[in-house]
């Protein structure tokens, strides 16, 4: 379920990875609608990570919504859930031979949130179980696109070409060429 007002958009949804895809493109849309191009990629990647959190994370189920709130020249996008276990950022580990948990896939979701967002955090539901995980992005508009005057390159016109008089040799070839044809050739 979809509803949205001038500001505000909210998208109830299972957090499968078939839906995350779809919910990536309502974000994008949403951001397009309010002229806030420049932020789709993050906040595109930041709702991926925390659906993708709740699928891995939440119990007893996957259902959760997604709220986004444009107030103030704020940006913020928070994922709840009905799991009211609070998610802990990990800290990454360097990558050395000693340290193979340095190549983990997993577990560094809320680091790139916080790499990409300006602010986060997490905060249980005042209103009953669960949780909501929230990122925020300072919002400007799109900028348009500098008006700059059209340049219209102007071409030469041409001469029509002109009717010549060919003669042709007992061979058939033409000792004559017409204007147009002998254009940029140089005699012999």
């Amino acid at each position: 379920m979809i509803s949205h007002s001038r500001r505000h958009c909210v998208v109830e949804l299972q957090a499968l990875p078939s839906r995350i895809g779809q919910i990536r493109r309502i974000v994008s849309a949403q951001l397009r609608h309010w002229q806030l191009d420049p932020l789709i990629d993050r906040a595109a990647l930041g709702v991926t990570e925390l659906l993708s959190n709740v699928h891995r994370h939440a119990q007893p189920d996957k259902t959760c919504t997604v709220e986004i709130e444009l107030r103030l020249g704020r940006l913020t996008v928070s994922v709840i859930d009905n799991d009211p276990r609070l998610p802990v950022l990990r800290e990454p580990l360097p990558q050395t031979p000693q340290t193979p948990e340095a190549l983990e896939t997993c577990g560094r979701g809320l680091a790139l949130v916080a790499a990409v967002s300006e602010a986060w955090g997490a905060r249980h539901r005042p209103d009953g179980p669960g949780k909501a995980v929230w990122f925020s992005l300072r919002a400007a508009p799109a900028s348009p696109a500098p008006s700059q005057p059209v340049r219209i390159k102007t071409l030469p016109v041409r001469e029509p070409a002109r009717a010549a008089s060919v003669t042709m040799d007992p061979q058939g070839v033409p000792t004559a060429l017409p204007v147009a044809a002998s254009v940029g050739t140089r005699p012999g």
